[in-house]
């Protein structure tokens, strides 16, 4: 199924339209292989995309290596399929979440708090599909990454980085449900959120605060991820990390390596 992007996806009636297969082998999928809407099907395209799409935020920060700055963030449809899908980069959760909707699947985009970092409204952003049941996906978040579609109110059993996730009830008067992720021991907050449906034009503000405060977690060094089948690697300016399951490998890097490994784990040409 083809859809156009609708006005209150951020964009405009005359936008052109973008191409599902495209993304498809954007995220190494073969479109041929993708024809039914089911949770299968959804589980496959989750965990293609956090495999392959990166989190970065390049276009905040810009090149730490050079004088060229990021050229921002634009919620409109046009320019994140441009940049994602035919320019082959990634992003941060506001740019990312659009991607899986274009399949034919009953998707809601939501509003969530990540509660470790400052709580600013709608700071971050999953979605809800709708299958036999509502389900949680989220491919815009950085480790640990959600793998796979999570039913509300249930409990999945750890993937195959070892995580196991659940959604609760909040206890918060400010959201519905609760995101928890646990490795061994207790159970850890990764987010609130409600299921009350949002166009993309709801985070304007929030995406606005997040590359421009000087507070932010964005505006600070330059971060490259990408989750892998067991954990995920790791890019930071000085230094790259690969982590799987309980192991952690990490090595000093110059600026050579930097572009090396931005283009050969990332898929990413330096700026």
């Amino acid at each position: 199924m083809t859809r156009s992007p609708s006005p209150s996806d951020g964009s405009t009636p005359d936008a052109p339209m973008m191409n599902p297969e495209r993304y498809l082998s954007r995220i190494g999928v073969s479109p041929e292989t993708v024809s039914e809407v089911d949770l299968t099907t959804l589980e496959r395209l989750q965990r293609a995309h956090v495999t392959t799409v990166p989190f970065e935020t390049l276009s905040i920060t810009g090149d730490p290596f050079g004088e060229r700055d990021g050229e921002g963030v634009v919620l409109s449809l046009p320019a994140l399929y441009e940049k994602i899908v035919v320019g082959e980069r990634g992003g941060f959760c506001f740019e990312l979440g659009w991607l899986l909707a274009d399949r034919g699947f009953d998707v809601t985009r939501l509003a969530a708090r990540v509660v470790s970092a400052i709580e600013v409204p709608a700071n971050h952003h999953p979605l809800l599909v709708t299958l036999d049941r509502p389900y949680l996906v989220d491919v815009g978040m950085g480790p640990p990454m959600l793998r796979r579609p999570l039913a509300l109110g249930d409990r999945a059993d750890p993937d195959g980085a070892g995580v196991e996730w659940r959604t609760v009830e909040s206890d918060r008067p400010d959201a519905e449900f609760c995101l928890q992720y646990r490795t061994s021991g207790e159970w850890t907050d990764r987010y609130v959120f409600d299921t009350t449906p949002r166009d993309l034009r709801y985070f304007e503000a929030t995406c606005d605060y997040l590359q421009h405060a000087p507070e932010s977690g964005f505006t600070g060094d330059t971060v490259v991820l990408r989750a892998t089948e067991t954990g995920f690697v790791k890019l930071d300016p000085d230094a790259f990390t690969r982590v799987s399951g309980d192991d952690t490998d990490e090595r000093s890097i110059d600026p050579d390596a930097y572009a090396r490994l931005l283009r050969t784990e990332f898929g990413i040409d330096p700026p």
